[in-house]
């Protein structure tokens, strides 16, 4: 199953990239949890994105996560360390960010909706449709965006290293265009850093993303 996987990824990828723009970007990340209870638990996000060895966007807040029951055998059908809420059959998030352009471009502030129900499949593999509502403020301005993806992902282990490659489509709507638009999809690779710590109740983990995403805008959407 690993190795199917796998070549579906790397077919996706390369199929994708002959008849779209493709952009690799390096997201260095640290996320902390802290539960609170069987059902709840609190969750902090730092990261950035890079392009070309730049930072190009830092974005940093807190949130609450409420989740449903985890999978019954969640070792044959899931199995997620690195992020435990995947083995929850849906996850609620209420949050807010604070996103810093790194240049002239003005800051947002937003508030953060999220519902995310899962499915789990045989070795593994998990199936996520998460719709999240983003509250924005930007520059004094008001606007909100709903978007939509899904992904299908897998998490294992070579060695030492951790990976959770998945395949990731998302469609959105923005209300300063008054339209829908997307991306056509992405193929993206995670790799966790060694020194995530953990106990029963928190959580600490760095990891970095590389990200090589393939897709063009729709024709709603401004390029």
């Amino acid at each position: 199953m690993r190795r199917i996987v796998l070549a579906a990824l790397v077919v996706v990828s390369s199929g994708t990239c002959a008849h779209a723009q493709t952009t690799t970007q390096v997201w260095p990340e640290i996320s902390a949890f802290t539960r609170l209870n069987d059902r709840m638990r609190f969750y902090f996000l730092a990261t950035t994105v890079k392009e070309s060895q730049q930072s190009t966007e830092g974005e940093f807040g807190p949130n609450f996560d409420f989740y449903l029951r985890p999978f019954r055998d969640r070792k044959r059908l899931a199995g997620f360390r690195l992020d435990e809420s995947k083995n929850r059959f849906l996850l609620l998030r209420v949050g807010y960010r604070y996103l810093d352009s790194f240049s002239d471009d003005p800051n947002e502030h937003r508030v953060v909706l999220e519902a995310t129900p899962r499915y789990p499949l045989r070795g593994g593999v998990l199936v996520s449709n998460r719709g999240r509502v983003d509250v924005r403020f930007i520059d004094g301005g008001y606007s909100w965006r709903f978007r939509s993806r899904l992904s299908v992902e897998k998490e294992f282990s070579i060695g030492p290293v951790r990976m959770n490659p998945y395949v990731r489509g998302e469609v959105f709507y923005d209300s300063r265009f008054d339209a829908w638009s997307g991306r056509s999809g992405s193929v993206e690779r995670r790799f966790p850093s060694t020194g995530a710590s953990n106990s029963k109740d928190t959580s600490t983990t760095s990891t970095t993303p590389v990200a090589i995403t393939t897709g063009g805008c729709m024709p709603s959407e401004p390029c």
